[in-house]
């Protein structure tokens, strides 16, 4: 079961996915206010922001992965009993 304290996976994805989109703009505004073109600073922040949140965002990334492991484990559980259910058991 999941622990009180640990965040289902819905609000962990999203603060993931916030997280590296935050990271992106702010890369890009960067460059923007450094004088390149903003569709240039958007496609630069794209490639820029990957390995910076690898770094950045490990923690977080930790968080997500065992969200995703309990959220599987859980479906699997789930999908056993399912088919137990269906045999007759």
């Amino acid at each position: 079961m999941t622990s009180p304290s640990a965040p289902g996976l819905l609000p962990t994805v999203g603060l993931y996915a916030l997280a590296r989109l935050g990271l992106v703009a702010l890369v890009a505004v960067l460059l923007v206010l450094a004088g390149v073109p903003v569709v240039v600073s958007v496609l630069v922040a794209l490639i820029v922001a990957l390995p910076l949140s690898m770094v950045l965002f490990r923690g977080l990334r930790s968080r997500l992965d065992a969200a995703l492991a309990e959220s599987s484990r859980r479906r699997s559980v789930e999908r056993e009993a399912l088919r137990s259910r269906l045999r007759g058991e």
